[in-house]
């Protein structure tokens, strides 16, 4: 098959994802995460201005039902401290094993997902970078938030920082909340779940996971309303670029192979053995059948009968 069919085979039909692979490049986006998280941890004055434009916003819409749900979760311990712990762990739990039960179970499907779920990540940081948020629960208390986080810490292994581990706070960044990839993720797990999950639980997880958990993030005074909806907007524009990325991918891919192939036979090219280099004839000999050869191809002789056990070459006589 020539080269180029190759090619372009290997572009339609991906190799199968490899695990040994696949893990360095999710712990390099995930790297890649929390490094943008950091970046604007100090742009404090900015991240409180965007929250406040924020709420008054969603004042102004009606729509900021944050507000209500932190009242709640706060006067109800039965549901504040079972949210707290929903967001202080199911993000860092649901979203990889989605990922390995989609990779051990559905390998076609999982290219695409992966890669979906990427780019949504780096548009997330994107907006970390751009536009650092304070969340409700870092406003100043007469706007009505409660940290439920700090509120109920004793039951969990989180201090006063977010979701971080006690004494971990300030590796995190407090004010990247505009967009919420909490609620991102947990979108990609619903639809993952409700297309491939093939049952009616996993279906039912599919809807209700990112339901509670946008509810979850709103209530704890994590995230406002509006977080919410720009995590479901990075991931359906995520959504929309992956066949891009796939492509520019598939291309990176197919120049290496052929540059990979180019080396590999040059390399064979270079070090291929010459038959017969360095060797001369010894004075007198004939390569067998050489007579038999000349003779069936209707050409003269080289030397005549007489010749042959003369010993010496023609040219010396």
């Amino acid at each position: 098959m020539p080269q180029s069919e190759t090619l372009r085979a290997k572009a339609v039909s991906p190799p199968r994802p490899r695990w040994w692979s696949e893990l360095p490049l999710i712990l390099l986006v995930y790297v890649c995460y929390s490094a943008g998280r950091l970046l604007v941890r100090g742009d404090t004055s900015s991240a409180v201005e965007h929250g406040l434009a924020i709420l008054r916003a969603e004042r102004f819409l009606h729509i900021n039902a944050e507000e209500p749900l932190n009242r709640l979760f706060t006067r109800e311990a039965w549901i504040g401290v079972p949210a707290d712990f929903w967001y202080a762990s199911l993000h860092y739990l649901v979203t990889p094993a989605v990922l390995i039960w989609l990779f051990r179970s559905r390998a076609v499907r999982y290219r695409v997902a992966r890669t979906w779920l990427m780019t949504s990540t780096f548009l997330g940081l994107i907006g970390f970078t751009l536009l650092p948020t304070c969340p409700p629960r870092l406003l100043d208390a007469g706007y009505g938030f409660v940290d439920t986080m700090a509120r109920y810490s004793s039951y969990g292994w989180w201090g006063g920082e977010a979701s971080a581990p006690r004494g971990l706070g300030g590796l995190t960044n407090q004010y990247a909340a505009m967009p919420s990839l909490h609620v991102g993720w947990a979108l990609w797990c619903g639809v993952i779940l409700w297309r491939y999950g093939g049952t009616r639980t996993a279906k039912a997880a599919g809807v209700i996971y990112p339901l509670v958990t946008t509810l979850v993030v709103m209530g704890t005074a994590n995230h406002y309303f509006l977080d919410a909806v720009a995590g479901a907007a990075v991931m359906g524009v995520g959504l929309l670029l992956t066949p891009l990325v796939l492509r520019a991918a598939g291309r990176i891919r197919d120049r290496w192979a052929a540059r990979s192939q180019l080396s590999a036979q040059t390399s064979e090219d270079t070090h291929a053995p010459i038959v017969s280099g360095g060797c001369q004839t010894s004075a007198g000999e004939r390569i067998p059948r050489q007579r038999e050869s000349a003779l069936s191809s209707g050409a003269e002789p080289d030397a005549s009968p007489a010749d042959a056990g003369d010993g010496a070459p023609a040219a010396a006589r």
